[in-house]
């Protein structure tokens, strides 16, 4: 047990580590929306940012190449060893670091800007991850973040999960895909930031629903863990109740997913 971990975010951290170095194939599905909040952020050269989950850091390399020293901080051990090993193979001077998005281990105001692309979303205590994403921005820094909507088809897909997952303690944790609503965000993040919100739809192509489940049964921790959880029948179930929601878009080549998400840039006052 790593203890720069918070206790409660010990558990969600290993199963984000299960995908490891495969969960970079779950990023290329959403590279056209990483891309996006890149664009918006806008990253400098010379200018000190953090990719906030960095995961396997996709979004850091892609703000390394604009010039930017960057800092990727992630819970999961398993996706920051990958993430160094893909930078270093690009050639990319990205400083990775464990860090609990509820407990940053920086210094107030340390950052020109700080991004986040779907995953401050799924911090367990929101109004904390908001609070040191305010605390680590400068002021005059901004922020962007990509969030999925309440209603999306990422959302749609872990209702697939659900009847499979274990029942939730009582009260239920705060659903990530409350970030979803721009009413929400706003609360969490308007008492510091001036925002501003612009929607994108995210393309999430495959050959098949099969395909789809082969790489979210891999690299994706969630839907990982929770197949390694159940035994052979009800896995069985799930995998073909994942597919059939996949092969619900098809085209004539294969399927493409349309998964819809709020951008949200953000100036610190």
């Amino acid at each position: 047990m790593d203890t720069s971990i918070q206790a409660h975010n010990q558990r969600p951290a290993a199963v984000w580590s299960s995908g490891g170095a495969d969960y970079d194939q779950i990023s290329s599905g959403i590279a056209d929306s990483i891309a996006h909040c890149v664009l918006r952020l806008g990253p400098q050269p010379g200018e000190h940012i953090l990719d906030l989950a960095t995961g396997s850091g996709m979004t850091s390399r892609q703000v390394a190449k604009r010039g930017a020293n960057v800092i990727g901080a992630d819970i999961a051990s398993g996706l920051l060893a990958a993430a160094r090993e893909r930078a270093q193979a690009e050639g990319l001077a990205i400083d990775y670091q464990l860090g609990d998005a509820e407990a940053l281990p920086f210094a107030d105001g340390e950052f020109d800007a700080v991004i986040s692309t779907c995953g401050i979303m799924f911090a367990s205590r929101p109004e904390a991850a908001a609070a040191e994403l305010a605390r680590v921005t400068r002021q005059g820094g901004r922020i962007a973040l990509t969030t999925w909507l309440s209603d999306s088809n990422l959302f749609k897909m872990f209702q697939v999960m659900k009847p499979y997952m274990a029942a939730p303690p009582t009260p239920p944790p705060p659903s990530p895909f409350e970030w979803g609503r721009t009413e929400r965000i706003r609360e969490l993040l308007e008492g510091n930031f001036d925002l501003k919100f612009e929607k994108g739809v995210s393309y999430y192509r495959e050959p098949s629903g099969e395909a789809a489940w082969n790489t979210f049964s891999v690299g994706y921790g969630p839907t990982r863990m929770l197949a390694a959880s159940l035994d052979e029948a009800k896995r069985a179930e799930l995998r073909r109740d994942f597919i059939a929601f996949h092969d619900g878009f098809p085209t004539e080549i294969g399927i493409c997913v349309p998964r819809e998400y709020w951008m949200t840039l953000g100036v610190k006052r």
